[in-house]
């Protein structure tokens, strides 16, 4: 019997992921980037790229959900808006297409 059949999983939730999301539709949004591609392909690379540099952050309970959506405001916070914006940069300038 596997570990996933034993236990309920689903409350594993790595928090960095929806913060990179967030911060990456607003950034998509603004100017500089109004020429971008953003394909599927693309946008999920600049996420992807983010998230490998930052350190990740997982809750497992409603008070972890708390805690990590007051993370914005916090250093950690400017830290995944910096890792998105050249995530976008980056892709940007070398999209993995055509």
């Amino acid at each position: 019997m596997s570990i996933k059949d034993s236990y309920d999983f689903q409350n594993l939730v790595n928090e960095t992921e929806r913060l990179v999301l967030e911060h990456l539709e607003k950034e998509l949004q603004k100017d500089y980037a109004k020429d971008f591609c953003k394909c599927q392909e693309c946008v999920l690379d600049m996420a992807a790229y983010a998230l490998n540099s930052l350190k990740p952050v997982y809750r497992v309970s409603l008070l972890g959900k708390l805690y990590a959506h007051n993370l914005d405001d916090t250093e950690y916070g400017e830290e995944v808006s910096s890792a998105v914006r050249k995530a976008v940069l980056k892709i940007a300038e070398n999209p993995s297409h055509d």
